[in-house]
This record gives structure tokens, sequence and C-alpha cells, in this order.
């Protein structure tokens, strides 16, 4: 009989941002986009990044996948500098970004070829139990042009979560699909969250959505971006974007954003 693969599951890293700052030159001048950004993100936590566009969001979160270098200051995972791209941190965009002529399923594996020690059959065997995860293993056939919007992004995660990373880089993953795609996705990825327990970082510029899927939300002031304050959410899980308490939290999170645009990203937040 043959002995079944045992795969432990990664552990998730702790991440540490210290003085990031980073300006873009281009012809039409130089943009500060990054002002000393310094922060710690703890093992198996979910933090939501919010502020408005252009506040540099999505630039910190490719320097802490390692796709983009700071001027000054470090990243680090588990107390090692992040200085490349690498199969520990694994980033999902806006768009799904699936390859069209490969099935759902053919996508997922795809992703699985990071994970270079597991034979063929325990990566198939992986692609199945992320899709069912994600609830699409009835879809895992469909070619990707058959796929509504969100069943493409629930792919992507698929895609995302088989190869095991100690980190889910999110840079506003879900802000094409339309209202009741998202409500669903903000369910399914607590739920998914809670059972595999990865650090994720989450980019947004929606409050609710923020306030919905965080364990803390940091806030981000315009340009340049300077981290402005923080709100550690208690809500119990799951947790319905459209409850009062919910909605109560955001306003005061919509409050102090204005607040840190105002003066400067000099607001106290609680």
């Amino acid at each position: 009989m043959m002995q079944r693969e045992v795969v432990d599951r990664t552990r998730p890293a702790k991440l540490t941002v210290e003085g990031v700052t980073k300006r873009f030159h281009s012809a039409s001048g130089e943009v500060h986009a990054l002002d000393d950004i310094s922060l710690e993100i703890g093992e198996g936590e979910f933090v939501c990044l919010v502020g408005p566009s252009g506040c540099g969001k999505s630039t910190l979160l490719d320097i802490i996948a390692g796709l983009t270098k700071a001027d000054s200051g470090r990243v680090l995972a588990d107390g090692q500098p992040i200085e490349r791209p690498g199969p520990q941190r694994l980033v999902m965009f806006q768009e799904a970004a699936l390859f069209p002529w490969l099935t759902a399923y053919g996508n997922v594996m795809f992703g699985l070829k990071l994970k270079r020690d597991l034979s063929r059959r325990r990566r198939r065997a992986l692609a199945k139990e992320y899709l069912n995860l994600v609830g699409l293993d009835a879809f895992a056939r469909a070619n990707v042009h058959e796929l509504s919007g969100g069943m493409k992004q629930r792919v992507a995660l698929a895609r995302a979560l088989a190869p095991d990373p100690k980190v889910l880089l999110m840079d506003e993953p879900f802000a094409a699909l339309d209202a009741m795609t998202r409500d669903q996705l903000y369910a399914d990825i607590q739920r998914i969250w809670t059972e595999r327990g990865k650090t994720i970082v989450f980019v947004t510029h929606d409050v609710r959505e923020a306030a919905c899927l965080g364990d803390r939300v940091l806030l981000m002031s315009p340009r340049p971006g300077r981290i402005s304050g923080e709100f550690n959410v208690s809500l119990p899980r799951p947790r319905e974007i459209n409850s009062p308490s919910l909605a109560g939290l955001a306003a005061e999170i919509a409050a102090a954003l204005r607040e840190s645009g105002q003066n400067g990203g000099t607001a106290s937040h609680p």
C-alpha cells in the first residue's frame, strides 16, 4: 500500500517594517510615495491598510512582497530581510491574472509548481482541496472565460493559498466585483483565514471592508504615505458588512482618515 505524503502547514510569518521611504522619479518629476513607515504585523494576524487613492498602500505592499525596493529602511519576515520576491509571500491583485488557456484546476496546479518537493499526485490532491476550500470543486474543469468575476477571484485565491505561503498579500482583490459577490467573498475569506491562520496584509480604500476583515486597521495619510493611526477590531467573527456595529466602527475610521488628511497625517486614534 502506498504511504500517503504528510505535509505540515507552514507557520505564518511575523512582518516588521522599519523606516521605509520610497520616491519615484519620472520625466514629470519626483513622487514621494512613502515616508518613514514603521509597523509590525504578528504571526497569523489579519491587517488591513486603508487610505485614499495614491497614498502608497500598494507601493508598501509591493515592498513587503519584494517586488519593489525601498529607498531607505527595510522589511523583515521572521527577522530575515526581504530582498526579492519569494514563494513564502504570495500576492493577490485586483485582477485575477489567471492564465486563460488553463482551466480553474490548471491554474491552481500552476501555482503548485512552487512546491517542487511535492509529487504530482500530491499536487493534484492539493489543487482539488483548495478548489473545494473556495467552493469551486464543481468548476475545476471550467475554462477561465466560463467563470464569473467572483469565481475568477476564488481561483486566484486558491492558487495563492495552495503553495501554503507564510504571508498572503491582497491588493484590493474585490474592488472590481459587484456588491453581492463581495459580500460572499467577505464571508469566505474570513472562514478561510480562521481555518488556515495565514498572516494577511489587505490593501483597501473601503473603510467598511477594512472593518469587516481586519484584526487591525492601519490608517495611511495622503501622499507621502505615513501610518497616521490604527484601530483594533474586536467585533466577533464572522462579521457581516452591513451590521450596525460594523457600520459604526467604519464611520469612526472614516472620520479619523479625514482628520489625518486635514492634519497632514498626525491624527491620534484609539
